[in-house]
């Protein structure tokens, strides 16, 4: 068992992250690729008060469940994807990037109904101007859903850990999670990235990271203090019946919450915040290998604390590498304080 706060700490995360390139995750969810154009506002339209960016420079990432999979790539584990994509330039450009960087692609469903899911963000002087958002958000067709279905009975045998990544952009269905529940089995460990209004499809999964409004809204109840958190994650323990849960909580960290009562808080690692875009994406990734890889439920939230705290120190939906952890540690000291509740 590790112990992430002991003298120890960097030799055992070290042997972690060599488990990590045996440790094959499944990501499931809505691929999309995030547009960013980059440019300087000197003047207003005199055609409405809005501002005119000058463009400079722009360009493509992955983003969605396509940026889960690149940061469990970047941390070194063995990553499988399924999904789908339109029949558009973009979807090209997505499928490719994941080929350039030896993703398979097999698991990728070509859906010449449906266009890629883009979000275009502009960019003047460090802050977003605007974004629009290209994409159909209807559930996909059960022919869609049975290719996908096919490539997550091939890949049971390969991997640890599934990852459903819920955009609510259409590819996460009921249906669909009821199914890669039972081809899963008990041997696989499911967390979901959940989405408002979808909570009662991940019942019965291994986890879920809700965000603060997230947790609000699938318990019913407002998060304003610390009685209010721990009131809303208990009640999503009971109505989703998973495992466990962490809720993250933006500068306030993240709190784990399991079941037979035991609650930990853990505080931010972030030293400097730029852009919170794909946080929640770089915390799913390093969470589920970590734990797939070995670690106790406890630690692996640990680590995606870190890596959370490097992503969201970077401009765009960005990565954590293994070293940037590492030296995350180095720098901050993340004590967690943990607390039992006796279960009603």
């Amino acid at each position: 068992m590790l112990n992430l706060l002991s003298a120890n700490s960097e030799a055992g995360m070290k042997d972690l992250f060599k488990k990590f390139k045996n440790t094959g995750i499944l990501v499931i969810g809505d691929l999309m690729v995030d547009q960013y154009v980059w440019g300087k506002v000197k003047r207003i339209s005199p055609e409405a008060p809005v501002p005119v960016v000058e463009v400079t420079d722009e360009n493509l990432l992955l983003g969605g469940a396509a940026n889960v999979a690149h940061n469990i790539l970047s941390l070194g584990g063995k990553v499988h994807v399924a999904g789908t994509v339109g029949s558009d330039d973009v979807g090209k450009i997505l499928v490719n990037k994941f080929r350039e960087s030896g993703i398979n692609t097999d698991g990728i469903v070509i859906d010449k109904d449906r266009p890629t899911t883009v979000k275009t963000r502009v960019i003047a002087h460090s802050q977003q101007v605007v974004r629009f958002d290209k994409e159909i958000k209807s559930d996909i067709s059960h022919a869609t859903q049975s290719l996908v279905l096919d490539y997550v009975k091939e890949c049971i045998p390969k991997i640890k850990g599934i990852i459903i990544s819920d955009y609510s952009k259409g590819m996460i269905t009921k249906t669909l999670v009821a199914k890669i529940l039972h081809l899963a089995g008990p041997g696989v460990f499911v967390a979901v990235d959940p989405k408002i209004g979808h909570f009662e499809y991940y019942r019965g999964v291994s986890l879920i990271t809700p965000n603060i409004n997230e947790a609000s809204s699938g318990s019913g109840i407002d998060i304003t203090d610390k009685e209010t958190l721990v009131a809303a994650g208990e009640a999503l323990l009971k109505k989703i019946h998973c495992k466990s849960l962490v809720i993250t909580r933006g500068d306030e960290g993240m709190t784990l919450f399991e079941r037979g009562g035991r609650i930990t808080h853990i505080p931010t690692c972030a030293r400097e915040v730029y852009d919170v875009s794909g946080a929640g994406d770089t915390v799913i990734a390093a969470l589920t290998l970590a734990h797939s890889a070995g670690a106790p439920l406890k630690d692996a939230v640990i680590i995606a604390n870190y890596a959370a705290g490097v992503v969201v120190g970077k401009v765009g939906t960005a990565v954590a590498a293994p070293e940037e952890i590492l030296e995350s540690m180095k720098a901050c000291a993340c004590k967690p304080r943990i607390e039992k509740r006796e279960v009603k």
